[in-house]
């Protein structure tokens, strides 16, 4: 089979592999962010100054997973939604965010860069954005489960910038 032709050719069993596979980047991905996360948890996150809305640091944790899986789940349905030249560009939308959401991370906790992380995640909330606009067509289900991860990123974004504006000089 070539690589753009339609995937009812596929077995269940090659289908449920990706699924996997989708599984497995989405959480990953989770894992790469949690690295430069964690260890600022208890140490720079803890002595900047906080709205009285910030979530409790146990919530991210939970919400963070349920939603790569969610995320995992719509592109694994839109890429079993046909042919895979078409999914093209969804599919990388769907990359390139899932690259920018590690990255905010870093940015944020790693590097302790809050006003560039405002930056960085609202060029993500824009590709995140497309990629449900993207993903529609192929999948309505695939662009409803992206619509947690927009509602968050959003609060995450109001968040990001509320801790910019608490502590720059």
């Amino acid at each position: 089979m070539n690589s753009t032709g339609p995937v009812e050719g596929r077995s269940k069993t090659q289908k449920w592999a990706a699924l996997l596979a989708f599984l497995i980047v989405c959480l990953g991905a989770g894992g790469l962010g949690a690295f430069a996360t964690k260890p600022e948890i208890d140490g720079w996150y803890r002595t900047i100054a906080k709205p009285t809305w910030n979530p409790p640091n146990w919530v991210f944790g939970p919400v963070w997973t349920s939603l790569y899986v969610m995320m995992a789940v719509a592109a694994w349905l839109v890429w079993t939604s046909g042919d895979l030249k078409k999914t093209r560009l969804p599919l990388g939308l769907f990359g390139l965010q899932l690259v920018l959401n590690v990255a905010w991370s870093w940015i944020f906790f790693n590097a302790h860069q809050i006003g560039w992380a405002f930056c960085e995640i609202l060029i993500l909330w824009g590709l995140i954005a497309a990629t449900i606009l993207s993903f529609l067509p192929h999948s309505k289900l695939a662009g409803c489960l992206m619509l947690p991860y927009l509602a968050w990123v959003t609060f995450a974004s109001v968040l990001n910038f509320t801790l910019w504006k608490l502590n720059s000089p």
